[in-house]
C-alpha cells in the first residue's frame, strides 16, 4: 500500500533529543495494527507497548516505549488517553503516526520543550470541491518535464479553485476519487471536461508533497484535510429525557450499496431534535467508535451502553452521496 516508512535520520541535538519518526500503518479489516497504547503510572505520554511479533507495527519499525505525538496529523500528546485510542480506532485500516523514542521524549519533557513545535504545522493533503463559474474552474494544469501522472496546478486568485482552498502550485493526486498517476495530460483534460460543473481534487502543497516523498510515504485521501468541503459530519450529544431520546433507528440500504443505520421519526422538542438530528441522517459512530460492520442490534446495544446519554456521529444524505460519488464513502471517519 505504500513504500517503506522510514523515519527521519536518527541524529539528536546537543541536548540528546532525537527527532520524531513517521509511520503510515496499513492493515486489512481482519488485522489489528499490532500494538497497544498504554497510559502508565510514573511514565509521561501515550506509550507504545505490546508490539506484536510480525505485526504491522513491528514491520514498519515502531519500537517498544515510543511515545505517540500525532495521529493523522493531529497532535495528541496533550489529549485524554481514551480520546487518542478512539482516534486510532476511528481511523479504520490506515493511520499515520508520529512518535518519539522514549529517551528523547523524557529528555524533551525535562527541558520543558514544546513537543508540538518539533512537528510540521500541516502534513495533510487537501480535499477540495470546486464549482465552475462562467470563467471555468479557476485553475490550469501543467505537466512538468512531461512526466506522465505528474501534474501541477496554477490557481487563479479569487477564482473558484482559490475559494475552494486549492493551494497555488500544489500537486494534483486524485480527480473525483481516482488517482491521476497513470494519466497523460490529454486523459486528464478529458476527465476534467467530463466532470461537468463540479470537480473534487485531492491536492498536496509543495511542502506536503516533499514531506511524504522524503520519507518514502504515499500521500492518500485517508489523510486529507476536509475542512474546506461543503459537506460536514455532525456530532450529536444527547442526554435522555423522561420520554427518551426521541428518535427511531432503522437499518436500510445505502444508496451506494450495502446497509446502514439511519435516523427516523425525530420527535419535536425532545433531546434528538434539540441536538440537531434530522430524519435521514446516517449514523457513522456511537460514543466515538465507528459502527462500520455492525448490524442493527449491535448498534442499538452501543447506543444503550450508557444509560442516560449518547454521542452520535452522523452525516446527512447529501453529504453521504457526495463522499460515495468520489469513492470515499467508507473513509468519512478518517477525516474527523
Amino acid at each position: 500500500l505504500q513504500g517503506p516508512a522510514h523515519g527521519l535520520c536518527p541524529h539528536t541535538d546537543g541536548e540528546g533529543v532525537g527527532e520524531p519518526r513517521f509511520y503510515l500503518l496499513a492493515k486489512d479489516s481482519k488485522e489489528t495494527f499490532g500494538f497497544c497504547l498504554h497510559e502508565e503510572l510514573g511514565c509521561q505520554g501515550h506509550v507504545i507497548r505490546q508490539i506484536e511479533q510480525g505485526g504491522v507495527a513491528q514491520r514498519r519499525g515502531l519500537q517498544d516505549g515510543d511515545r505517540l505525538l500525532q495521529v493523522n496529523g493531529h497532535f495528541v500528546d496533550d489529549m485524554d488517553h481514551l480520546r487518542v485510542v478512539q482516534k486510532i480506532k476511528a481511523s479504520g485500516n490506515q493511520v499515520l503516526l508520529a512518535v518519539l523514542d522514549g529517551d528523547s521524549y523524557e529528555a524533551a519533557k525535562s527541558l520543558g520543550r514544546d513537543l508540538s513545535q518539533m512537528l510540521p504545522d500541516d502534513i495533510r493533503p487537501r480535499l477540495c470541491h470546486v464549482t465552475r463559474d462562467k470563467s471555468g474552474f479557476g485553475f490550469s494544469v501543467s505537466c512538468p518535464g512531461g512526466t506522465k501522472g505528474t501534474f501541477q496546478l496554477s490557481v487563479l486568485q479569487e477564482g473558484p479553485a482559490d475559494r475552494a482552498g486549492v493551494p497555488p502550485g500544489s500537486w494534483l493526486l486524485e480527480l473525483n476519487g481516482d488517482s491521476v498517476k497513470s494519466y497523460s495530460q490529454t486523459q486528464l483534460n478529458k476527465k476534467l471536461k467530463q466532470s461537468g460543473n463540479k470537480v473534487t481534487l485531492l491536492v498536496a502543497s509543495r511542502a506536503v508533497e516533499e514531506f511524504y516523498r522524503l520519507r518514502g510515504l504515499r500521500v492518500t485521501a485517508a489523510l486529507a484535510d476536509t475542512s474546506r468541503l461543503p459537506f460536514k459530519v455532525r456530532e450529536l450529544h444527547m442526554v435522555k429525557g423522561p420520554a427518551g431520546y426521541g428518535f427511531l433507528l432503522k437499518e436500510d440500504d445505502c444508496s451506494s450499496g450495502g446497509v446502514g443505520q439511519f435516523l427516523w421519526d425525530v420527535d419535536a422538542g425532545l433531546p434528538a431534535e434539540q441536538a440537531g438530528m434530522r430524519e435521514g441522517d446516517r449514523v457513522l459512530a456511537v460514543n466515538g467508535e465507528s459502527i462500520e460492520g455492525l448490524d442493527h442490534e449491535q448498534t442499538v446495544h452501543r447506543i444503550r451502553a450508557r444509560e442516560d446519554q449518547v454521542t452520535l456521529l452522523v452525516i446527512d444524505p447529501a453529504g453521504d452521496e457526495f463522499y460515495h460519488s468520489v469513492g470515499f464513502g467508507g473513509m468519512v471517519l478518517l477525516w474527523l
